[in-house]
C-alpha cells in the first residue's frame, strides 16, 4: 500500500496513470484494481481525495429519472444508480432512500410533469406519479402555500459523497494502487512508449493515461492536442441547517429542472441536516469557492417559498462547490487510441451516481485502445464507518465500547464523534492531512458548534496522532 504526499515520484514506469482523485478517479482506480497485473497511479493536484467537485456536492444519488434519453449520461447514471446502490449497502455507506417531489409551483410548471413522467419512462424509471396538491401537502405538511402539484420520483435517495470517495480509494490503494497527492500536473508530452507527465513532484513516466481531472480536464485535454469542450465553472452555493431541522422535510423537494440545471432545492441529508441550494453561477475563475452574500440572500429567497419555517432555523454552515458546465447536456468521456489516452470530460452532478459506471465504461475503452488489463480478481471488501444519523455512532454500542473504552470517549459531543474514531481515521489506509480531512472521515467538527467546544481537543488528537501541526480550520464544509 503506497500513499505519498512529497519527495520523488517513482521512476519506473506506471501501466496506467490516472490524473484526479474525486470521485470518478477513484472509481477508475478501484475498476483498474480488479486486473492485479497493471501496475496503477492515481495523482492528485490537493492534499486529500475527494478535496475538489467531489466533496460539495448536494450528496443525491439520482435514478435518471430526467436525464436526456438516449445519452450516455442517462444510461451511466442508470447504472451506476444499481451499482452504487449494492456497493454502499455491501460497504457501509450510508443511503437513504426519501424519494423525490418535484414541485410546481405555476401553471407553466405544472404542465411540464407530465413530460417530465413520459422522460422518466424513456429512461426506464417507470414508478413515477403525479400527484395533487392534496397528497402533496399531506407528504410534506411543512411546504409553502400554493404549490399545485408534483411529480413523485420514489427511487431518489440521499448518500454519503466522501465516504464513497473514500471507499473507492482505499479498495484501489490495498490492492496495489499507488495514491499520489500534492502532486499537481504542468506539462504532459507524448512519448514513444507512453506519456511523459510533469508535476510539482517531478516526473511520472505512463503507458496510458486517463484524464479524470474535473474543473480542469479540459486544460489537459488541450496539452494532448484536443479542442473538444471547454469547462465553464458553475459556483453552487449552499446553506446547511441544523439538525433540528430535519424533522420539517420528508423527502428531497426538487423544482422543475431548468437549462442551467436542478435549480435550489431542499434535501435532508444523511448526517440528519437539512440542505438549501444549490445557485447556478457561470464563473470564469476555477477556485471560486468563496460563497457571497447574494447568493445567500437567493437561497433564502428562495427557501421562503419552498419551505418557510426553514428560515427559522439555525445555519451550521455555509459552503460553495465548483460544477463542470461544458455547455453540452452528455459526459464527454472519449478514447484516443493513437495517444493510448482517455478523456473523462464534463462530469456533472451525477457523477457521484454514475461513477461505477464510468469506471466501467473506462476501463473497456482502456482495453479497446489496447491495454491488455490481464487476469480480473475483486479486490477484498472495505467495511466504512458508517456517518449516518440513522445509525448508531460506536458511542452508542455497549459491546464496542466494552471492548475498546476509545469508542466511549466522546471528543464532538454535537456529533457524537469518540476518541477511537479519530484513532482509527489517523490509522487508516488514507489517512487524513489536514482537519477538513478529518471532519470528513468522522464528522468531528461538523456539527451544530461547528467546532467551537471541540476544536482544540480535536487539533490536539490530530497533532499527537499525525505528529505535524494542523493547518488553519475553515468552517466552509458541511
Amino acid at each position: 500500500m503506497t500513499v505519498t504526499a512529497d519527495g520523488p515520484l517513482p521512476s519506473t514506469p506506471y501501466d496506467v496513470a490516472i490524473v484526479g482523485a474525486g470521485v470518478v478517479g477513484c472509481a477508475i482506480a478501484r475498476a483498474l484494481a480488479h486486473h492485479p497485473r497493471l501496475r496503477v497511479a492515481l495523482v492528485e493536484a490537493q492534499d486529500d481525495v475527494g478535496q475538489g467537485t467531489s466533496k460539495a456536492n448536494t450528496a443525491i444519488l439520482h435514478t435518471g429519472f430526467d436525464a436526456t434519453p438516449g445519452t450516455l449520461e442517462a444510461r451511466l447514471v442508470r447504472e451506476g444508480h444499481r451499482l452504487l446502490g449494492a456497493y454502499a449497502a455491501e460497504s457501509g455507506i450510508p443511503v437513504e432512500r426519501t424519494g423525490a417531489l418535484l414541485v410546481a409551483w405555476d401553471e407553466e410548471q405544472l404542465a411540464a410533469l407530465p413530460r417530465l413522467a413520459e422522460k422518466a419512462e424513456r429512461n426506464s424509471r417507470t414508478d413515477t406519479r403525479l400527484l395533487g396538491p392534496g397528497e402533496l401537502y399531506a407528504r410534506e405538511p411543512h411546504l409553502g402555500p400554493g404549490a399545485l402539484g408534483a411529480l413523485h420520483v420514489p427511487g431518489e435517495s440521499i448518500i454519503c459523497p466522501w465516504t464513497t470517495t473514500l471507499a473507492y480509494a482505499t479498495q484501489a490503494v490495498r490492492a496495489g494502487t499507488d495514491l499520489h497527492l500534492g502532486t499537481d500536473v504542468r506539462e504532459v508530452e507524448r512519448t514513444s512508449d507512453g506519456h511523459r507527465l510533469t508535476t510539482t513532484r517531478g516526473t511520472l513516466r505512463t503507458r496510458y493515461l486517463v484524464n479524470a481531472a474535473g474543473l480542469h480536464a479540459d486544460t489537459l485535454d488541450r496539452r494532448l492536442g484536443h479542442e473538444d469542450f471547454t469547462v465553464t465553472p458553475r459556483r453552487g452555493q449552499l446553506l446547511v441547517y441544523d439538525t433540528f431541522a430535519r424533522p420539517l422535510v420528508r423527502h428531497i423537494l426538487l423544482p422543475v429542472p431548468t437549462a442551467l440545471g436542478k435549480g435550489v432545492l431542499v434535501a435532508p441529508t444523511v448526517h440528519g441536516n437539512v440542505l438549501l441550494g444549490p445557485t447556478a453561477e457561470d464563473l470564469p475563475d476555477k477556485g471560486a469557492t468563496e460563497s457571497t452574500a447574494d447568493g445567500l440572500a437567493l437561497l433564502r429567497e428562495k427557501g421562503r417559498r419552498i419551505l418557510p419555517a426553514l428560515l427559522d432555523e439555525e445555519v451550521t454552515a455555509v459552503y460553495a462547490g465548483l460544477r463542470t458546465a461544458t455547455g453540452d447536456e452528455d459526459y464527454r468521456i472519449a478514447a484516443h487510441p493513437g495517444q493510448a489516452y482517455v478523456t473523462v470530460g464534463g462530469i456533472r452532478s451525477t457523477g457521484l451516481t454514475a461513477s461505477l459506471a464510468i469506471a466501467a465504461h473506462v476501463t473497456g475503452l482502456l482495453a479497446a485502445t489496447g491495454l491488455d488489463l490481464g487476469p480480473a480478481r475483486a479486490p477484498e471488501p472495505v467495511t466504512m464507518p458508517d456517518l449516518g444519523r440513522a445509525s448508531p455512532r460506536p458511542c452508542q454500542e455497549p459491546e464496542r465500547v466494552a471492548a475498546d473504552p476509545e469508542y466511549g470517549t466522546l471528543v464532538c459531543y454535537c456529533e457524537r464523534v469518540s476518541r477511537g474514531e479519530i484513532r482509527d481515521a489517523l490509522a487508516a489506509t488514507i489517512p487524513p492531512r489536514t482537519l477538513e480531512g478529518l471532519r470528513r472521515r468522522t464528522r468531528a467538527r461538523a456539527g451544530r458548534c461547528q467546532g467551537f467546544y471541540c476544536g482544540a481537543a480535536v487539533r490536539e488528537l490530530f497533532e499527537r496522532g499525525t505528529g505535524r501541526p494542523a493547518a488553519g480550520a475553515r468552517h466552509d464544509e458541511r
